[in-house]
């Protein structure tokens, strides 16, 4: 029996090594706790810098430098520049120069009383200047009338204050065409746009190599051909003032 008790006696209290070794990871575990508080002040300023330089810009809140409170990014006064917006867009010279030659023909155009039948748009292909075809020739023709070719001619002439290249396009409808000078719709877009430009050349004084003339006869309308409106927009001829990053396709060198 005292043999038994020897060899059992001692066990109930081994708890106590257990209980020992979690008290002894107690203290440990606040001792980290105390020396996070006492953090270097002077690091955590360093950081706390670094951290803003980095993300002081972001929208939302940043980091402050003094006792590590969260602190709103600065707000721009009126009148100032918000140094957290990016810059706006640099201008388009390209673009700037043809609004502004846009600005000249539609000016002339409402002095003129043409506003109704030429009208002007910028495309990413250039300026266009889109005219029905009703003040330019007679039906079924391609010579320019004389009452028109003046107008014509001046607004021509403001197309010499810049350098682009110019494209005239011939365009009809698609009610088929046969007479005795054109023997289809092609021949009918290509001869009014060729008169066109060699009238650019020969009055307004372009120079030829920035001109080229080109037909389309029915096949790029704007509008629908199944209406008389529809097919009276599709019946035009169109200026088309190119955008210089088309200079290497119009130059062909």
């Amino acid at each position: 029996m005292k043999k038994f008790e020897e060899e059992h006696g001692g066990n109930h209290e081994r708890w106590l090594i257990t209980y020992s070794d979690l008290i002894t990871l107690l203290l440990i575990f606040f001792i980290i706790l105390y020396s996070f508080s006492k953090l270097d002040q002077q690091k955590y300023a360093s950081l706390s810098s670094a951290l803003n330089a980095s993300f002081g810009s972001a929208t939302g809140k940043v980091i402050g430098e003094q006792q590590g409170q969260i602190v709103p990014p600065p707000v721009p006064q009126e009148g100032t520049e918000d140094p957290t917006e990016s810059k706006t867009e640099a201008s388009n010279p390209e673009k700037d120069k043809l609004e502004l030659l846009q600005e000249q023909v539609d000016a002339y155009l409402a002095n003129n009383g043409l506003k109704g039948s030429v009208l002007t748009k910028i495309e990413d292909r250039g300026l266009i200047i889109r005219m029905d075809d009703t003040i330019i020739f007679d039906s079924g023709k391609a010579d320019i009338k004389e009452d028109y070719k003046s107008k014509l001619i001046q607004i021509g002439k403001m197309l010499n204050s810049i350098d682009n290249f110019i494209r005239v396009e011939g365009h009809t409808d698609n009610v088929p065409i046969k007479t005795s000078r054109f023997e289809s719709n092609w021949q009918l877009s290509v001869i009014r746009a060729t008169n066109v430009t060699e009238l650019l050349i020969n009055e307004a004084s372009i120079n030829a190599k920035r001109l080229s003339s080109v037909g389309y006869g029915e096949f790029r309308p704007v509008a629908d051909n199944g209406t008389n409106e529809g097919r009276a927009k599709n019946r035009r001829v169109d200026i088309v003032i190119m955008d210089t990053k088309f200079n290497k396709i119009e130059d062909n060198k």
